[in-house]
């Protein structure tokens, strides 16, 4: 199962390769943010994303990650899994 899981930007890192550094359940992995080009606001440090196989793909504010969040703690070993994926893989 593939999970978008929120994810909070610590840092953007390359502007040339649309890439930032979320910290997704306490775990910091380089995410490609290209697919947020052309929103209203540009996304900076703080902001909290869904992050699916590498890309962040939709922006959403704190209320609703840490709820999502809450949610998908509750799934178990899904939840369980998709941490350990990210845990073990990498974009650079």
């Amino acid at each position: 199962m593939c999970l978008a899981i929120p994810g909070q930007v610590v840092e953007l890192i390359d502007e040339e390769r649309r890439l930032a550094r979320v910290s997704v359940a306490g775990v910091r992995r380089t995410v490609n943010i290209a697919l947020l080009d052309g929103t209203d606001v540009a996304l900076s440090n703080g902001d909290w994303v869904l992050i699916h196989v590498g890309f962040a793909i939709s922006r959403v504010d704190e209320t609703e990650a840490l709820a999502t969040l809450r949610l998908l703690e509750q799934m178990g070993a899904e939840y369980q899994q998709e941490l350990h994926e990210i845990r073990t893989s990498a974009m650079e």
